[in-house]
C-alpha cells in the first residue's frame, strides 16, 4: 500500500513523524531515503518528539547509530550513509527491529541485507525551501490506514 503527502514546513514534516509514533508498533522500523538536506532528520525530531525523548537528535552519520533510551519507548537512529561498500556485520542487526522501540534508517540502500520484510519506507523528495513530498509504502494496513 502506497500514501502521498505534501508537507510545507519543518513543523509538518515533524507532525508527520508523530503521526507515525501514534499509528506503528513497538518493534517497527523505517527506512527513510531521500538526497541530502530532505528533512529525514527533521522527521526523525518528530519521532523522537512523540516517543518524549528529551535528547537533541542529530543526525548520526559519523557515529553511524544513536540509540536514545530517555523516552517513553527506545529509538534508534542508524545513518547507514558510510557503511557503503563497507563489511556490514557490525552488530547492527541486533538493533534493527528492536521489540520495544522503533528503529530508523536513513540510507537503508547500504544495508538491504539487514532490512526487515516488514519495514515501513518513507522517500522524501525536496520539492521548493519547505516543501516535501513524502512516498509511504507498507504493507502495514492500521498505519497505512491511519496516515489517510
Amino acid at each position: 500500500m502506497e500514501y502521498q503527502i505534501t508537507t510545507r514546513s519543518a513543523e509538518e514534516t515533524m507532525q508527520l513523524g508523530q503521526k507515525f509514533v501514534a499509528l506503528c508498533k513497538p518493534g517497527s522500523t523505517f527506512c527513510l531515503t531521500g538526497d541530502l538536506g530532505a528533512g529525514k532528520t527533521t522527521l526523525v525530531r518528530g519521532i523522537a518528539k512523540a516517543l518524549n525523548i528529551k535528547s537533541v537528535v542529530q543526525s548520526p552519520t559519523f557515529n553511524i547509530m544513536k540509540v536514545y533510551f530517555d523516552g517513553d519507548r527506545p529509538l534508534i537512529h542508524i545513518d547507514a550513509y558510510r557503511l557503503a561498500d563497507v563489511n556490514t556485520d557490525i552488530g547492527l542487526d541486533e538493533y534493527i527491529g528492536y521489540e520495544t522501540g522503533i528503529t530508523v534508517i536513513e540510507w537503508p540502500e547500504f544495508i538491504k541485507d539487514l532490512i526487515p520484510e516488514t519495514a515501513i519506507e518513507v522517500n522524501i523528495t525536496h520539492v521548493q525551501d519547505n516543501v516535501r513530498n513524502i512516498k509511504i509504502t507498507s504493507d502495514d494496513k492500521e498505519l497505512m490506514e491511519g496516515l489517510k
